[in-house]
């Protein structure tokens, strides 16, 4: 699929938020720039997340509570190796959280399935199309509830 706008990228993050569960995994991929920290925040306002969302790139995860539950957004971009990231996400308990009900919103998370505890119930891979541009993949058991 092709998101030509900001306005696409936050109808995207609407129907991302509807189709989430207790316990889910959105994992976030692409190269610097793609759209994953704007995509999760179109998630987090359709959520109903009313405080300032910031990026988490160097607290590692964000917390909000929403009407929709609680919402951790992660940022693994600066765990670099597999026993970092393994000691890092382990610290951080985002398994037991997702036991707990919490949805996880993570990017830069290629790395990380196994450590999170399961394969993601929906992968987002955006990728630069064009200035303005971009071409989101969906996959994963919620993929099909979106498109």
């Amino acid at each position: 699929m092709r998101i030509k706008s900001r306005r696409d990228t936050r109808k995207l993050g609407s129907a991302i938020a509807r189709v989430l569960a207790p316990g889910d995994l959105v994992t976030l991929a692409g190269g610097v720039g793609a759209g994953k920290t704007f995509l999760a925040r179109a998630v987090l306002r359709a959520a109903g997340a009313t405080e300032r969302i910031v990026s988490p790139t160097f607290v590692l995860a964000q917390e909000y509570e929403t009407p929709r539950g609680t919402f951790i957004h992660a940022d693994l971009y600066r765990l670099r190796g597999l026993k970092a990231l393994h000691d890092e996400v382990s610290r951080l308990g985002f398994r037991e959280r997702r036991g707990e009900g919490a949805i996880l919103l993570v990017e830069w998370a290629e790395d990380a399935a196994a450590v999170l505890g399961a394969e993601a119930e929906l992968s987002v891979v955006l990728s630069i199309a064009g200035p303005r541009e971009r071409s989101v993949t969906l996959s994963g058991i919620r993929h099909s509830d979106i498109v």
